[in-house]
């Protein structure tokens, strides 16, 4: 797609003609880094984060505390994508937010990198807030690269963008997880900060080829708002400080007084956000009925992501204990599984994109709604895969690690045809007064499936072991009678939908 742009857009007088990245905008190679070594990162740290955990020579926690806190920094992470946005549009721009973001990303890790349990969770909650920041606003300054949506070069654009993601994202566990396993954890957690450090500097290097447009403010703040707000933050901040002060001076805290309350804020939040918006008399007929709609789409997304997430916790916890991590005799450390999901989206991406077109070429293509059907079943169907490995492993054997393989590849499937359609659907949905906020809300599904994910795992509240058969076979279930839902009323959403395919 890259190079057919490419060619379409070297024709003197075409906008951009000082491209140098592949026929792109300089700007592009700085943020395709940027997002290349801030997810490295990330994914490195994520892949380690529920196997440090559970560790010995780590924080030792059950498995049900790990994949609580595994899920609730997930939730974390998209929750903050929204208030980055907003962070970006009233106070700073996109360009010098993501600056902050890189910084406090990094912070984040070298804090993970020091071998003491407060400094740990102080590192989550950085890696978070720069994590949630970023992902806000990188994407918006590469659609600033393009003159606007008619730009020949701009879907071209943004698949070299989502290259330079699956990239680090696939690099990261080979190399931060193979550190961070067999050598030291904290060493690997440090390996993350690195490639944070390097993806900061090159953005501060190469910020002269972004477009203008990315440092400016679109709706600043005026001097009595700024002040509002403020006093407001400092309220909240020190309503939270007396009241852990209090829990944590009579030495009732324990680490659930953090957890609980985020993952009730992780399923609270979504929901008033979607009804406020719902609920908004600005909003025409039409509109309303498209956000009934997506009400659909929502929560078929956040059953997905419910189980999708469990990729990272769930399964790698299961592969520690109970899977033969090899191949033909050669072993290999257990968050390398994390870089099978990336591998098969780049492998996987253009070939549904051509099939997308080849089936809309002759009217045969699938509705929205359908492909959704499709995402929920297929992400079921990983699950009753699941079942397999479990029952071997009940046997008092250990399964092969190509199950496991055969679950990511189920769930990347059914990534394809629901995360990309998505994204999409959103934009297509969105109300015109919540057109930029729209992307932020459709984040909140993957915070609100987490959250579900959080609350189920964690001991406290009476949670359940995850990786045992009966439940990993009711989500299944959940998964493809949801999906089966959704088609059986594909007719009264696509009618609600309006105009929107």
């Amino acid at each position: 797609m890259a190079s057919s742009l490419t060619k379409d857009s070297v024709r003197r007088g075409t906008p951009g003609s000082e491209k140098t990245f592949f026929g792109h905008p300089r700007g592009l190679a700085t943020l395709f880094m940027t997002e290349m070594w801030e997810r490295f990162s990330y994914y490195g740290m994520r892949a380690l984060l529920p196997l440090y955990l559970v560790a010995p020579g780590g924080l030792h926690l059950s498995a049900g505390t790990a994949s609580a806190i595994y899920a609730v920094y997930l939730s974390l992470v998209y929750l903050l994508a929204l208030p980055g946005g907003w962070f970006a549009d009233r106070l700073l721009g996109p360009r010098k937010t993501v600056a902050v973001a890189g910084g406090v990303i990094m912070l984040g890790h070298l804090c993970l990198a020091l071998p003491t349990a407060a400094s740990f969770y102080v590192g989550l909650i950085l890696v978070a807030i720069g994590s949630g920041l970023l992902k806000a606003n990188i994407s918006t300054m590469v659609g600033h690269l393009y003159d606007g949506p008619e730009d020949p070069r701009r879907d071209g654009g943004f698949t070299l963008f989502y290259i330079g993601i699956n990239l680090g994202a696939f690099v990261a566990p080979l190399v931060i997880g193979t550190i961070g396993e067999n050598v030291n954890w904290h060493l690997g957690f440090a390996l993350a900060a690195v490639g944070m450090a390097l993806g900061l500097a090159q953005y501060l290097l190469g910020g002269r080829h972004l477009n203008p447009k990315s440092s400016r403010v679109p709706t600043p703040l005026s001097a009595a708002e700024k002040s509002a707000t403020l006093r407001k933050g400092l309220i909240w901040l020190a309503v939270a400080a007396v009241f852990y002060g209090i829990v944590g001076g009579t030495g009732h805290f324990t680490l659930n007084w953090a957890l609980i309350p985020l993952t009730l804020i992780g399923l609270i939040v979504p929901i008033v956000v979607i009804a406020r918006i719902h609920r908004d008399k600005d909003l025409e007929p039409a509109e309303r009925s498209k956000v009934s709609a997506y009400i659909w789409f929502f929560v078929a997304a956040a059953v997905f992501w419910m189980i999708y997430d469990q990729g990272g916790s769930t399964l790698s916890l299961f592969a520690e204990k109970n899977a033969k991590n090899s191949v033909l005799g050669w072993e290999f450390p257990v968050s390398w599984y994390q870089s099978v999901n990336p591998v098969m989206i780049m492998a996987l991406a253009p070939v549904f994109a051509w099939l997308w077109l080849w089936l809309n070429r002759r009217g045969k293509e699938p509705s929205t709604i359908v492909k959704f059907a499709s995402g929920l079943v297929l992400v079921g169907a990983s699950f009753f895969v699941f079942l397999a490995p479990l029952s071997i492993a009940e046997g008092g054997h250990k399964a092969a690690a190509l199950w496991l393989v055969a679950i990511y590849f189920v769930q990347t499937v059914g990534e394809l045809t629901l995360s990309p359609v998505g994204l999409s659907v959103t934009t297509k949905m969105a109300p015109k007064k919540y057109a930029s906020q729209m992307m932020g809300v459709w984040f909140l599904a993957v915070t609100a499936g987490d959250s579900v994910t959080a609350l189920l795992s964690n001991p406290a509240v009476g949670g359940v072991n995850l990786d045992k058969m009966g439940f990993v076979a009711l989500e299944g279930v959940l998964a493809v009678v949801a999906g089966v839902a959704v088609w059986m009323y594909r007719n009264k959403v696509k009618k609600l939908m309006g105009n929107v395919n």
